[in-house]
């Protein structure tokens, strides 16, 4: 547990010390994703805004799903979908992506002083980047329709942040694991879709019958999605303990991840 422990605090350490390096290496990630297209970074902007309008026209529109006691407001039903949405896509993103980051770099492996252990790290931050654009489009869709955002909105960032230490953990862990056992990739796309519907990403948990519940708080998504909702929609302060509480399970998580990539990256070379 010492090492672990270490870790958790020398790594921020050495992200410091070579942060010129990781911010340029998520900048090329964030571009490189639409290089050579028309719109370039704008598809940031669109794409989120069309997947909205996708689901909230099938689920308000075709299934005549209603949010709560809001009964016909579909302004509100895609407001509250639209956060859990976005935090979805997010774990989605890195959860597809993790296990073949390491595979991918071949190259980064054979120069011994690289830091591999940014690699996942670089591929949550960025992907990170494009949720924190798709929440600023909630707050702006919520001004525009109904003329403010709740002052709680400046809680977010508690909330979101154990959240992307949780990811980066996940993504340490599966980058590992990509490297020994590539059918690792099957497998999470299997239990990425399994997620979104154990998470209340299309509807409240108040919802789901009392005794079941329990069970999905058990999903890594719940408490953020729900304490996103809270703080940037219905505009009640967040529940501080619970986000204390992940706030720790997450680090523990994240360093316990890091130990083992770091135990396991003495064999990527061979195997790669």
């Amino acid at each position: 547990m010492r090492v672990v422990d270490h870790l958790a605090i020398a790594w921020p350490l050495e992200l410091i010390r070579q942060r010129g390096l990781f911010v340029e290496l998520v900048r090329r990630e964030v571009e490189s994703r639409y290089r050579g297209s028309v719109l370039g970074v704008f598809w940031s902007f669109a794409a989120p805004i069309l997947l909205l309008a996708v689901f909230t026209f099938v689920f308000s529109t075709v299934f005549e799903a209603r949010w709560g006691r809001a009964v016909g407001d579909r302004s509100l039903f895609a407001l509250m979908l639209f956060p859990g949405l976005i935090l979805y896509s997010l774990f989605a993103e890195v959860l597809g992506r993790s296990p073949g980051v390491i595979v991918a770099q071949p190259n980064y492996v054979r120069k011994v002083v690289f830091p591999l252990e940014m690699l996942p790290a670089i591929a949550v931050v960025s992907a990170s980047v494009h949720a924190v654009i798709g929440l600023g489009i909630v707050v702006l869709f919520k001004l525009i329709a109904t003329g403010g955002v709740p002052v709680t909105t400046l809680w977010l960032p508690i909330i979101v942040i154990p959240y992307i230490v949780m990811l980066c953990g996940l993504a340490w862990l599966l980058a590992a694991l990509g490297v020994y056992l590539r059918d690792i990739g099957q497998i999470t796309s299997v239990v990425s879709t399994a997620i979104m519907f154990l998470s209340p990403v299309f509807y409240p948990i108040e919802a789901l019958p009392v005794d079941w519940r329990p069970w999905t708080n058990l999903s890594p998504l719940t408490l953020v999605i729900e304490q996103a909702r809270q703080v940037m929609i219905v505009g009640e302060a967040p529940d501080f303990t619970a986000i204390a509480v992940y706030a720790a399970l997450a680090g523990a998580f994240a360093a316990a991840a890091l130990y083992l990539f770091q135990r396991a990256r003495k064999g990527f070379a061979d195997v790669l």
